[in-house]
C-alpha cells in the first residue's frame, strides 16, 4: 500500500450534466492548490510530465583512411547499423490502457482505499496513477498522483457523511496518460468508533408523479440497513453545485412544492438515513416543473384622453386634446406623451408645451392648468402638417400612467 506522492484542487466547469464533467478531466493536469498529503514528502504536481522525448543519434559506419605512401587498398566495407533496439523509450503515440477493477475497501469517516488492475503499457514502462475525485453535488476536482502501485489510501480532502466519486488513469515514464477507469462511487460513515458505520443501501427507482400547477409527488423503492432505516432525507439540487435539505419522512414518498421558474435547474433526489445520522448515497435524480411566474397586473388606469380632429384639410389639421384625471387625488404637473400613426408634424400648440422627436410627441402642462383636480381635466390644442396620413395616437401615457382613450 502506499500514500499519496501529491494532491491538487479545482473548480468545475458545469455548463452541463456532471457526467460530462467528470468525463473531461480524464486528461487533468495541474489543480489550483497543490497540497502534499500527510507524510508524503516533497509534493509533485499532478500533471503531464514537462520536457520532451529524447531521441536516439543515428551510429555512424566506421572508415580505413589511406596512409602515405602505403599501397592503394579498395576502401573497407561500412559497418551496419546494429540491429538491437535502443535503449532509451520509444517516442510512438501509443499511452497506457485504462487500470480496470477499481474497488474500494476500508472506507472510513476520512478515507477511502482505493485497489485496481494495472494498466497495461503502450509504449513505454508504467510510471504512476493519477486519481481524480469529487463529491456529490458539488463543484471541486481533486487529483493526486502516486507511483507505480495499483493500491493507495486516499485522506485529502474527504468528510464525514459525504458521498465521493473516483477514477484512476495511468501515465508512462514520457508523459502518455490513459483514459480513466470506471468510476467508483462510496459514501463515508459520520463515524468509525460508533455502534453503526455502516451506510443504507441507496434509494431506487426514484420517479416524480401527481403533478398539478403547484406540487408533485416524488415516490422511491425503500432502502436497507444492517440496523434499520431510520427515515429519508429530500433534497433539491440547483443543477450547479447547491442542494438545499427539504424534508426528512419516515416513509418512501413525499409531495414538493413546485418552484417559481428560474434560469437553474430544478432536481430533487433522496438519500436513506439509519438512527446514527449515516446517509445512503444519493438516488437518481428527477426533474421537476415549475410554475410559471404569475403576470405582472398593471396598475388601473387613473386617465383618460379625447383626441379630436377639430378641422382637417390636404396637407394640415387642428386637433383638440384633453385629458382628465379619473383618480381620487390631484394631479400637481403633468406630462402626457403618445406617438403619431401617420407622418405628422406638429407646427404650434397652445395650453401646453409640446416638443417632438420623430414620431413621439411630449406635452407638458403651462402655469394655468398644472393642477389636474380629482375628475378634473385640461385641453390644449395642436396643429400640425402632413403629406401621406393623418392617423390619430392609438394609445397615451399621463406621467408614466397608461390612459384609458375616449
Amino acid at each position: 500500500m502506499a500514500g499519496m506522492r501529491s494532491s491538487s484542487l479545482r473548480r468545475r466547469v458545469r455548463p452541463g450534466l456532471l457526467a460530462a464533467v467528470v468525463s473531461s478531466i480524464a486528461m487533468l493536469g495541474v489543480g489550483l492548490i497543490a497540497v502534499p498529503a500527510a507524510g508524503a514528502g516533497t509534493a509533485t504536481p499532478a500533471g503531464p510530465v514537462a520536457g520532451s522525448h529524447p531521441e536516439v543519434a543515428p551510429m555512424p559506419a566506421g572508415a580505413a583512411d589511406s596512409l602515405p605512401g602505403a599501397a592503394t587498398t579498395p576502401p573497407s566495407t561500412p559497418t551496419p547499423a546494429p540491429t538491437t533496439p535502443p535503449s532509451t523509450p520509444d517516442t510512438s503515440p501509443f499511452p497506457p490502457s485504462a487500470p480496470t477493477n477499481v474497488t474500494a475497501s476500508q472506507v472510513r469517516a476520512g478515507s477511502v482505499t482505493l485497489t485496481w488492475t494495472a494498466a497495461t503499457p503502450g509504449c513505454c514502462a508504467i510510471a504512476g496513477y493519477d486519481i481524480t475525485y469529487y463529491m456529490a453535488f458539488d463543484d471541486v476536482v481533486v487529483a493526486a498522483s502516486v507511483g507505480n502501485v495499483t493500491t493507495t489510501t486516499i485522506s485529502n480532502y474527504l468528510r464525514a457523511g459525504r458521498q465521493y466519486s473516483f477514477r484512476v488513469s495511468a501515465r508512462d515514464v514520457v508523459g502518455h496518460r490513459s483514459a480513466s477507469s470506471d468510476t467508483v462511487t462510496v459514501v463515508t460513515p459520520v463515524t468509525d468508533t460508533g455502534p453503526d458505520t455502516t451506510p443504507p443501501s441507496a434509494p431506487q427507482n426514484l420517479t416524480l408523479g401527481d403533478v398539478t400547477d403547484s406540487t408533485a409527488t416524488l415516490s422511491w423503492s425503500p432502502s436497507t440497513d444492517d440496523v434499520g432505516v431510520s427515515g429519508y432525507n429530500v433534497y433539491r439540487f440547483d443543477g450547479w453545485y447547491t442542494s438545499v435539505l427539504v424534508a426528512t419522512v419516515p416513509a418512501t414518498t413525499y409531495t414538493v412544492a413546485l418552484a417559481l421558474s428560474t434560469p437553474l435547474r430544478n432536481l430533487f433526489y433522496v438519500r436513506a438515513r439509519d438512527a446514527v445520522g449515516n446517509v445512503s448515497i444519493a438516488s437518481n435524480t428527477v426533474t421537476a416543473p415549475t410554475t410559471p411566474t404569475p403576470p405582472t397586473t398593471p396598475p388601473p388606469s387613473t386617465c383618460r384622453v379625447t383626441y379630436q380632429n377639430q378641422s382637417e384639410w390636404q396637407g394640415g389639421f387642428v386637433t383638440a386634446v384633453t385629458v382628465q384625471n379619473t383618480a381620487t387625488a390631484p394631479v400637481d404637473g403633468w406630462t402626457l406623451t403618445f406617438s403619431f400613426r401617420g407622418d405628422q408634424q406638429i407646427t404650434s400648440a397652445w395650453n401646453a408645451t409640446t416638443s417632438q422627436s420623430d414620431a413621439t410627441v411630449t406635452a407638458r402642462n403651462v402655469d394655468w392648468n398644472r393642477v389636474l383636480a380629482a375628475n378634473g381635466s385640461a385641453s390644449f390644442g395642436i396643429q400640425g402638417r402632413w403629406t401621406a396620413s393623418n392617423a390619430p395616437p392609438a394609445s397615451f401615457v399621463l406621467n408614466g400612467i397608461p390612459c384609458t382613450v375616449g
